[in-house]
C-alpha cells in the first residue's frame, strides 16, 4: 500500500512538472510594405499563461533560403523560451530578401517590416516589455546581416543586437544567394552596397551604444568578413562580445550558438531594463 501510494504521489508530481510548458504559435502579419502576408513563429515561455507579466522579447531571423520554422525545426530553441523565459519571435523574412528595403523589387521593404511592421504586430498581441530595453535581435547568415543592419536603422527599437555567421559583407559575394536581385547591379549600384556593408557603418554603433554579440564558426566561409567587421570594431572602441568556436556553416554550430546569444540577450536587457527603472 505504501508503495502503490508513493507511486501515485510520484506520478503527480511528475504531472504537476509537466502541467506548463513552452507554447508555439504561428500568426500571420499583413504589411504595406511587402506585396504578401508572411507569417511569424512566436515562443511563449511556461510561465506566460499562469500570470500577468510583460516579457522580453527576441526577435530571431532565419538564413537564406528559410522560413520562420527553421529554428524550431532544427534547434532547442523553444526550451530555452522556458528556460530564460523570453518570448522568442521568428518571422519570416522571405526567402533571399536579405532584409532590406530593396531598391530593385517594388514593396520588397523588408528591412522596415521586420523594424517595424512585427514589433508592432507582436507589442499589440502579446505581453512583451514594450520598449527598447525590452527587445533584441539576431540571427544566422542571412539573418545575422539582416539583424545587425536592422539594429543600426531602427536605434530606438532594439536594445541589443546578435549575429551568427552573419553574411556581414555582402560585397565579397556579389553573385550568390540572390544578392544582386534585391541590392541592384554591384558596379551600377555600388553605392548601395557599399552602404549596405555593416563594415562601413560600423561607427554608428558608437551613438547606438547597445550590446552587441557577433560569433562565427572558424570553418565557416564568412569566418574572414567577422573577422574584419571584429577589427574594425575595436579599432573604433565599441564595446562588444565576439566569439569564434569550432564548427562550420551548419545546424549543428548554431543549435550550440544560439543557447549563448539567447543568455547574452537576455542578461543585456535585464540589465537595461534595471538602468531604467
Amino acid at each position: 500500500m505504501i508503495k502503490k501510494q508513493n507511486i501515485a504521489l510520484t506520478f503527480l508530481f511528475c504531472i504537476s512538472l509537466n502541467a506548463y510548458s513552452y507554447e508555439i504559435k504561428r500568426v500571420e502579419i499583413a504589411s504595406d510594405n511587402i506585396d504578401k502576408n508572411l507569417h511569424a513563429t512566436v515562443v511563449l515561455p511556461d510561465s506566460y499563461v499562469k500570470g500577468d507579466k510583460n516579457y522580453s522579447t527576441v526577435y530571431l531571423l532565419h538564413g537564406w533560403s528559410g522560413n520562420d520554422k527553421d529554428w524550431t525545426k532544427n534547434t532547442t530553441v523553444a526550451t530555452l523560451a522556458d528556460n530564460y523565459q523570453l518570448i522568442i519571435v521568428m518571422p519570416d523574412g522571405d526567402y533571399d530578401k536579405w532584409y532590406i528595403n530593396s531598391p530593385q523589387i517594388a514593396k520588397s521593404y523588408y528591412e522596415k517590416y521586420i523594424g517595424y511592421d512585427v514589433p508592432s504586430y507582436i507589442d499589440k498581441h502579446f505581453r512583451t516589455i514594450a520598449a527598447k530595453d525590452g527587445r533584441a535581435i539576431t540571427g544566422l547568415s542571412m539573418g545575422g546581416f539582416g539583424a545587425l543592419n536592422i539594429a543600426l536603422n531602427y536605434p530606438d527599437t532594439f536594445g541589443a543586437a546578435g549575429s551568427m555567421s552573419g553574411g556581414v559583407d555582402p560585397r565579397d559575394y556579389p553573385k550568390n544567394w540572390g544578392l544582386e536581385k534585391v541590392f541592384g547591379d554591384p558596379v551600377n549600384n555600388a553605392k548601395f552596397w557599399n552602404e549596405k556593408a555593416i563594415i562601413n557603418n560600423a561607427h554608428q554603433f558608437i551613438n547606438l551604444n547597445i550590446p552587441i554579440f557577433i560569433e562565427c564558426g572558424i570553418d565557416d566561409f564568412f569566418i574572414e568578413p567577422n573577422r574584419k567587421l571584429h577589427q574594425r570594431l575595436l579599432e573604433l572602441r565599441v564595446d562588444h562580445t565576439y566569439q569564434e568556436g569550432p564548427g562550420g556553416h551548419t545546424w549543428d554550430y548554431w543549435g550550440n550558438a544560439i543557447k549563448y546569444q539567447l543568455l547574452f540577450m537576455k542578461n543585456a536587457l535585464e540589465k537595461e531594463q534595471a538602468k531604467n527603472k
